[in-house]
């Protein structure tokens, strides 16, 4: 692992406010101490870690094979919801059309709703994740044709 992505590990560890991050995947285990008492569990994600987001309520994009879909990442672990409350309407459904800024869903984190925006403007194709579904570190949530 470079160092330049410990720095990103270290840098999320302090934002997300915990005493503790602990990251697996293969023969690379990272764990990070900053005192406190609120120990974090972070999961190898299914692919390679994507760059942490810049802040908390704003998603990663990146290139879904030659498809010409952009994949919108969760920026951290936590709970997906697609709406603002159980009883609310869904912020997006498959065929939407989303403007950039618009919000998508919501991921909880440490107890904290963290709205996630849409980086594009275009259409949603798929909506990768059910409802209430615990979401790790640079999973896809969405795909839009822009």
């Amino acid at each position: 692992m470079k160092l330049d992505k410990v720095k990103e590990f270290v840098e999320y560890a302090k934002e997300a406010g915990v005493s503790e991050l602990k990251y697996e995947s293969g023969d690379v285990k990272i764990s990070v101490k900053l005192g406190g008492d609120t120990p974090v569990y972070m999961p190898a994600p299914a692919a390679a870690p994507q760059a942490a987001a810049s802040s908390a309520a704003s998603s990663a994009s990146a290139p879904a094979s030659q498809s010409g879909l952009l994949e919108v990442t969760s920026p951290f672990v936590g709970t997906f919801y697609r709406s603002s409350s159980p009883d609310a309407d869904p912020y997006v459904k498959p065929g939407d059309r989303v403007s950039k800024g618009q919000a998508m869903c919501i991921v909880e984190a440490m107890k904290i709703m963290n709205e996630i925006e849409s980086e594009v403007e275009g259409e949603i194709v798929e909506i990768c994740v059910e409802n209430e579904t615990y979401v790790e570190f640079g999973q896809v949530l969405f795909r839009i044709k822009p």
